[in-house]
């Protein structure tokens, strides 16, 4: 991969996390997780959207609304995140948070949660209905992470980082998720498996925490591409812009020692010669 990186903004997330892309918003929106707020790029100004007090994923709903996961749980927000209504804590352990997700292609939002210290198979899988009816998915995880699908809606990649893999299921809006198998494993040493998009040719991109990198994989699990970053901590991706032909992507500061790595969350874009998909949307909101 030889596609130049821009860094499209200054350092303005602690731990950013999550971008979005959406043809009605100003520009890519993404999370500064910890700090509770959403980040939403216009032009060359970044507009922050305080939800809680974690701000771990959102995504378009179908009637102009926005779906974000807090803390410990979901709620429903207007399009200019201005008016933000909780739906209810789904825990009262105040040692979890709630940390990525995306929604299904038939409208429902997904988003799984970890423990603060990383607390092994802490952590679960929900699953937000259009009516609001909330359904646990997975039990057992430890650092709930990226979640996207197949162009053509029957495969579901999904990260559980403490695994070191992306895995595959199979999905059908009846059945969800089923038949759980690994399809990329990634060596400790090239970083942690976090955030993921799948390309409209169905290729995965996976942001690397710990190694600096996007890396680019068939969904057999050939690697195919690599995008360098000049930090260490890359969380997640998406393609955004009027094409779907950029592909953003957030990094952090967490773990990053002072004084070094200034770009550190920063986001970033990068042009690398595919197109990505419109997310798929929530139906409640």
């Amino acid at each position: 991969m030889t596609s130049t990186v821009d860094q499209v903004t200054a350092p303005v997330a602690e731990h950013g996390e999550g971008p979005v892309w959406a043809p009605e918003w100003p520009g890519v929106r993404w999370v500064d997780m910890l700090a509770g707020d959403v980040l939403e790029l216009d032009g060359g100004e970044v507009r922050r959207h305080h939800v809680g007090s974690v701000a771990a994923a959102l995504r378009p709903g179908v009637a102009g609304g926005v779906v974000v996961a807090v803390e410990r749980g979901f709620a429903l927000a207007d399009a200019t995140l201005a008016d933000v209504r909780p739906l209810g804590e789904l825990w009262s352990d105040p040692g979890i948070r709630m940390n990525d997700g995306g929604c299904d292609p038939d409208g429902r939002f997904y988003c799984g949660s970890m423990a603060y210290d990383e607390t092994p198979g802490a952590a679960a899988l929900y699953r937000l209905d259009p009516d609001g009816a909330i359904t646990t998915v997975l039990t057992g995880v430890t650092i709930s992470n990226g979640l996207a699908w197949s162009p053509d809606g029957g495969t579901a990649y999904y990260v559980d980082t403490a695994t070191g893999r992306i895995d595959a299921f199979d999905y059908t809006a009846a059945a969800g998720l089923t038949h759980r198998r690994p399809v990329v494993t990634i060596p400790a040493d090239v970083g942690s498996p976090d955030g993921l998009t799948v390309d409209a040719e169905g290729n995965l991109w996976v942001a690397l925490w710990g190694g600096g990198a996007v890396h680019c994989y068939a969904p057999g699990g050939a690697q195919l591409a690599r995008v360098a970053l000049p930090v260490t901590q890359v969380s997640a991706c998406t393609f955004g812009g009027d094409d779907l032909s950029e592909l953003y992507i957030t990094t952090s500061r967490q773990g990053v020692e002072v004084g070094t790595q200034p770009e550190a969350g920063a986001l970033f874009r990068v042009r690398p010669g595919v197109r990505g998909m419109p997310p798929h949307r929530y139906s409640g909101c």
